[in-house]
């Protein structure tokens, strides 16, 4: 979470006193780190990655104005997070650069989406995987929603310019045409949805060497509640139901998955444990097994065949899709009267 620190100048007149300006601590800095096409990167020039934290000094500020348009993602939040810390920093200054900034990106985020409405993890930068359509790490749901809460006006955005908010009402639109077409089928039946997809087919692919093709429990966790928050159409109301009865159906019962400190390294165990559900990170498309990946691009069907590296430093259960069937599903179908 991005903590915002307001700075504010005051300068006396013979009237009196009146705010000169008013910074955000934050904002500031990211004004600096945007790139020349309005995104921002997760990474530098150098390969460093992005922290809000480091005070800029002269020798990152020079790595930050050498780092090119190549490096814009909407990977692990970058260019949304932004985005949201700047309207959130304009909403407590009314510092007009922080609002011009944010459209700067909400641009960027309307030129990066495919016809299709999906959106790249990647733009301009089209290497390796980067411009597969991806759901992973929820880029392109957190696209969507900036582009949602522009439309709507919503928690903040209404200052946004009306152009933009026409823009992205069409982009929200498109993104959930793309969701729906993209929901995975089992013998004509809707599953959830894949990490990643080809930009042209609208199928399934595999990104790094241990993310397999696969069904992706988290992503399809967002992208439910990215639905639930639309107006009801049978297409998305049948696209929820199914996702959620396929939650239902794989659930893994009797086992809890933690992280835990031993000898001074952390590590990721899954346990017994009576009263806990969860459900793997990645299932076979085609058979709903439970799969996991590895360096070496191999798919391991035991949790306990997959390296240690790849065992400890990678997420490979989830458990919040619990609270989506159990309360927040509950919830949507009674707010919109809908019956299973």
């Amino acid at each position: 979470m991005i903590k915002l620190k307001i700075s504010i100048a005051i300068f006396s007149l013979a009237s009196g006193y009146f705010f000169a300006q008013v910074k955000d601590t934050l904002a500031e800095k990211i004004l600096l780190y945007q790139l020349p096409n309005g995104g921002w990167g997760k990474q530098l020039n150098d390969k460093s990655v992005v922290n809000y934290n480091v005070p800029v000094d002269k020798t990152l500020l020079k790595t930050i104005k050498a780092t090119g348009d190549d490096h814009a993602t909407i990977d692990n939040n970058a260019t949304s997070r932004e985005i949201n810390a700047l309207i959130k920093a304009y909403s407590t200054t009314k510092n007009a650069e922080y609002l011009k900034s944010a459209e700067r990106g909400i641009s960027y985020l309307l030129m990066m989406q495919y016809k299709n409405g999906g959106f790249p993890q990647y733009y301009p930068n089209t290497g390796l995987y980067r411009k597969q359509i991806t759901y992973n790490d929820n880029a392109m749901i957190n696209a969507l929603t900036v582009l949602y809460n522009t439309a709507e006006g919503k928690n903040d955005f209404d200052v946004v310019d009306p152009q933009l908010k026409e823009k992205s009402k069409i982009a929200v639109q498109k993104g959930i045409e793309c969701i729906l077409k993209t929901q995975v089928l089992q013998q004509g039946i809707p599953t959830i949805w894949a990490d990643q997809y080809n930009e042209i087919t609208l199928q399934p692919d595999k990104a790094r060497a241990f993310e397999p093709i696969s069904l992706a429990t988290g992503e399809s966790v967002g992208i439910v509640r990215f639905l639930m928050i639309q107006s009801v159409t049978p297409e998305i109301e049948k696209a929820i139901k199914s996702a959620v009865n396929w939650f239902k159906q794989n659930k893994i019962e009797g086992y809890s998955y933690n992280v835990a400190k031993q000898n001074g390294k952390t590590v990721r165990i899954l346990t017994e444990d009576k009263s806990s559900v969860i459900w793997a990170r990645f299932y076979d498309v085609n058979t709903n097994r439970p799969i996991f990946g590895d360096r070496d691009g191999s798919v391991k069907y035991n949790y306990n065949d997959v390296s240690e590296e790849r065992r400890n430093g990678y997420s490979w259960y989830i458990d919040h899709a619990e609270k989506l069937i159990n309360t927040e599903y509950p919830k949507w179908l009674q707010k919109n009267k809908i019956y299973q």
